[in-house]
């Protein structure tokens, strides 16, 4: 079943004279399996929406349903939610801390009350989704590359075989190739799992090639909310909140400028090179 955002506004510091509304009105339908990019400025409200989907933070007033249920109801099980809609934090290998990696894994699903072959079945499966190489597994976590660490933090949410998964800038602070090998593993752990993901970030480009829907934000309201292609049809708009279009858009405005007959709205580097291949010939 979808996740229901109904009217759902938050306000940091409420009843005090530097109360702040970060989010504001929020109406949203996130059905199962879908992969949404969450895009928006620093202070956008993007981060803030998130962790509500999980209930680390309660709103203000509006609701959240999640299969069906109220998670604001008063005998709602937010353990229960929180085992099901996974949140990996900006910078989650902050929180790695045990000896070696494989026990890192193992701790989600041993803090669940599951036995230890359990937990090390889930870890060894979670492991191999984020495409983290064998010898890996019992070496230290602090031994290990920034991408590699970034594999390893997921894995211990996918370990608790989360039904909805939100990243909340995955590739913040990763080269452009640790960067690239996130997102496409990201990329295929959902194809592989039709797993719901939620892909928070402040840039189009990291986006472009990989989600279903781009959810714009821009203070605490929804400002676009659309395929990848049509979002990017507004990238004058985008501009003016400090925010820019993929690279292959401007590149491809720039051409049409020019004469060519090209599709400006291509949403993916594929799309781009196939409509200027075709313009050329």
């Amino acid at each position: 079943m979808p996740i229901i955002l109904d009217h759902l506004t938050y306000i940091y510091g409420e009843d005090t004279p530097l109360a702040v509304k970060a989010l504001d009105d929020i109406c949203l339908q996130i059905p199962d399996g879908q992969f949404v990019g969450i895009i928006g400025h620093t202070g956008s409200g993007k981060s803030t929406l998130m962790q509500h989907l999980n209930g680390l933070v309660k709103a203000t007033s509006g609701h959240i349903y999640y299969n069906g249920e109220d998670i604001y109801d008063r005998d709602y099980d937010m353990k229960k939610l929180r085992s099901s809609v996974g949140l990996v934090f900006q910078y989650p290998e902050h929180q790695l801390f045990e000896i070696d990696v494989f026990s890192d894994v193992c701790f989600g699903p041993k803090n669940l009350g599951l036995d230890k072959k359990e937990a090390e079945l889930r870890a060894f499966d979670a492991l191999r989704k984020v495409g983290l190489p064998n010898e890996l597994y019992y070496q230290s976590p602090f031994e290990l590359s920034g991408g590699q660490k970034r594999r390893v933090a997921i894995a211990g949410v996918l370990a608790m075989k989360p039904q909805v998964l939100i990243l909340d800038e995955p590739t913040a602070g990763l080269d452009p190739k640790g960067r690239d090998e996130i997102l496409k593993q990201i990329k295929k752990l959902q194809a592989e799992t039709g797993m719901t993901i939620l892909l928070v970030s402040h840039s189009m480009e990291d986006v472009a090639e990989y989600v279903d829907r781009i959810i714009v934000m821009n203070k605490g309201r929804v400002m676009y909310d659309d395929i990848p292609r049509e979002v990017f049809s507004h990238y004058k708009e985008l501009e003016e909140v400090g925010l820019a279009a993929p690279q292959m858009t401007y590149v491809l405005q720039e051409l049409r400028k020019r004469g060519f007959r090209v599709d400006v709205d291509a949403a993916t580097v594929g799309e781009a090179a196939e409509t200027i291949y075709r313009a050329l010939n």
